[in-house]
């Protein structure tokens, strides 16, 4: 078996490869991502206008169908995949997502600190008012 065709067998639905198998270069893939991103984006929207689903569980739809997203991006656009090629990547994107993960909870964490430090009771008002 050549390197190329065990290259072939090896990849990810969203992998890039120009051989003969594919002469344009990965445009299948993308065209794929395309039309998957697309489609889980109308089903957001769908989600959010119909009465079909029951109201409570609309936002936990929504980032279900946000999270399949992503993982559509990461796999056709970027490339993200479990091949030993993407070590790298994979390390980059899990500091971008620790990073994120920090920012965003020490933010709210701090704004919840800071919303409690702000509170102040009726008697505590009583006694500041007077």
């Amino acid at each position: 078996m050549s390197r190329e065709e065990d290259d072939f067998q090896d990849s990810a639905p969203g992998e890039e490869h120009v051989n003969a198998h594919e002469p344009i270069g990965g445009a299948r893939g993308y065209i794929l991502g395309l039309g998957l991103a697309a489609l889980l984006t109308a089903a957001s929207f769908w989600v959010g206008w119909t009465d079909m689903i029951w109201r409570p569980a609309v936002p936990a739809a929504i980032v279900v169908l946000a999270i399949a997203q992503m993982g559509v991006h990461l796999v056709f656009f970027l490339h993200i995949t479990t091949g030993p090629d993407n070590t790298n990547n994979v390390i980059a994107l899990a500091f971008g997502v620790l990073i994120v993960l920090l920012v965003v909870l020490g933010s709210i964490w701090i704004m919840a600190h800071l919303n409690h430090g702000m509170q102040m009771g009726p008697d505590d008002m009583k006694t500041h008012m007077i």
